[in-house]
């Protein structure tokens, strides 16, 4: 196939803005190319494609970051800027993507237009949903694809498709890592990690909170999206409690994670998946997680990690001192089995096939 993949416009590939989805993004691209299909990437302008999915084709659109949709009131408008790259990025899409001689277009940002386009584009749209239920507006879009033709939509997990008014069984894609990229740690330190982005749906302070019940230093890696949110987490506990280690590439992150005793992951929405639980996972790294959302499906409770009632700060310091009797490989092989970069493009090889009616 020949592919055109949608970047999120919150901003550039490379620089973190768009979190998981760029991980997501990176992954799908490299994936795909190995299995030999033609793939073009759309994205803001300055970005750049990591070294194993540089073959391809890099498209850029200048304009101003969208907001997210993350941070609008549920039942609040939809809105676009004039010189927004959120209509630049699809007015591109529409006006060279025809001509070009593509299959299909996949979208990997959750905004309310490309969705609201796909039924009378002039190429067929994929998307692959980031995120649960956000907005209304976004939501109702999402529920009239899937009225007019499901096979147009796949999600991360299972929880999170629960999240829509589908008519019939999601297609339920994972997600994919380049686990040579991942060493094993098989030895940690007296450290607890923390991966996102810095914002109150992250839920950072219940971590933080429970770092300081245990006694623990928390690394926290991640862009400060809020930094009033982020001041106020660390003025909530003990002086030294957190340690703030930034955004970092894959390999500067993952030689920094794996040395860690549990990762901590508290989400207050329902996260779409949870790829930091699973590159925690890839490290050795068990994973204590609120049962919710994308994360609820991943860990094994008492395999690769522990599950705990959302929000019960308690039962997340309670569940740090039992992660160390995990066995820190067992958390290894399940990536090995359920999350590789192959497992992921074979799926979404086949769920774009599927929908383009080729065998």
């Amino acid at each position: 196939m020949k592919l055109l993949v949608v970047a999120s416009p919150l901003g550039p590939l490379g620089s973190g803005a768009a979190g998981g989805v760029e991980l997501t993004l990176a992954n799908a691209v490299a994936g795909l190319l190995q299995r030999g299909h033609g793939v073009t990437v759309l994205a803001a302008a300055g970005s750049c494609l990591p070294a194993d999915a540089a073959a391809a084709a890099l498209w850029t659109c200048p304009g101003a970051p969208q907001a997210s949709v993350q941070h609008a009131p549920h039942d609040g408008p939809i809105t676009i800027a004039p010189e927004g790259l959120l209509p630049r990025l699809w007015r591109r899409v529409l006006a060279e993507g025809p001509g070009a001689g593509f299959d299909a277009v996949l979208n990997l940002s959750a905004d309310w237009l490309p969705f609201w386009l796909t039924p009378t584009a002039p190429l067929p749209i994929f998307h692959l949903v980031s995120m649960g239920s956000v907005h209304g507006a976004l939501d109702a879009e999402i529920a009239a694809i899937a009225s007019w033709d499901q096979r147009r939509l796949a999600f991360h997990s299972s929880s999170q498709a629960a999240d829509f008014a589908l008519p019939q069984p999601p297609v339920v894609v994972g997600n994919g890592f380049d686990l040579p990229a991942y060493a094993f740690c098989p030895q940690p330190e007296p450290l607890l990690g923390w991966v996102g982005r810095v914002a109150p749906e992250k839920g950072l302070e219940d971590a933080a909170a429970a770092a300081a019940q245990v006694g623990l230093p928390l690394a926290v890696w991640g862009l400060r999206e809020d930094p009033a949110y982020a001041a106020a987490v660390e003025a909530s506990v003990p002086a030294g409690t957190l340690q703030w280690r930034g955004f970092l590439p894959t390999a500067e992150l993952q030689a920094q994670l794996g040395r860690c005793r549990a990762l901590l992951n508290t989400p207050k929405w329902n996260e779409a998946y949870g790829n930091v639980v699973v590159e925690a996972l890839a490290c050795g790294v068990p994973v204590v997680a609120y049962r919710r959302g994308g994360p609820g499906e991943l860990v094994q409770s008492g395999l690769t990690g522990e599950l705990v009632p959302p929000d019960d700060v308690d039962a997340l310091a309670a569940a740090v001192g039992r992660v160390e009797r995990i066995e820190r490989a067992a958390c290894r092989r399940w990536v090995e089995q359920h999350a590789s970069r192959e497992v992921l493009a074979e799926r979404l090889e086949a769920w774009l096939q599927a929908g383009l009616n080729r065998p």
